[in-house]
């Protein structure tokens, strides 16, 4: 092997090596997620929408999406249309680069398998579910009644 092999060689180490510890060290705290409520097996338009966990409170006015701060506790979704219905749902975190090989790489590289235990309440590493469909309950009645006027929007089958 000549020298000019081993440089290169040497070179695309390094560069892999530091890719994965980019990738581990812009692990940003937000995340974009889509939100639809359901009533009746239809989708609900113009429904709004709170989000919230530890981090914050967010707003959407469902279908729709909105940023916002992961956490490891559970983000709570509160929605409301007058004269449709409410909901009130959570989404648990999960471990979002469970098996993200750069991220791994990158972890193992810069904190020594540490990352889990030193970022474990920014909310890092984790991630809620990316589109959230919440079942929304009839205003006066309950999820399903027959009785309940039809929502507007889309047949959802």
């Amino acid at each position: 092997m000549s020298i000019f092999h081993f440089r290169i060689a040497c070179a695309l180490a390094l560069a892999a090596a530091t890719a994965g510890c980019v990738v581990a060290s812009a692990d940003a705290p937000l995340q974009q997620l889509e939100v639809h409520t359901i009533l009746g097996h239809r989708e609900v338009v113009g429904v709004g929408c709170v989000l919230s966990n530890s981090a914050g409170r967010w707003f959407v006015v469902a279908p729709g999406r909105v940023t916002v701060e992961r956490a490891r506790d559970p983000l709570t979704i509160d929605c409301a249309r007058e004269g449709v219905g409410r909901a009130r749902e959570q989404a648990a975190s999960h471990n979002a680069s469970l098996f993200d090989t750069d991220k791994l790489i990158g972890n193992v590289v810069i904190t020594a398998g540490m990352d889990g235990y030193i970022n474990r309440q920014a909310g890092e590493g984790v991630a809620y579910p990316s589109t959230l469909t919440i079942l929304m309950r009839a205003a006066g009645g309950r999820p399903g009644d027959p009785d309940a006027a039809p929502a507007p929007g889309n047949v959802v089958f």
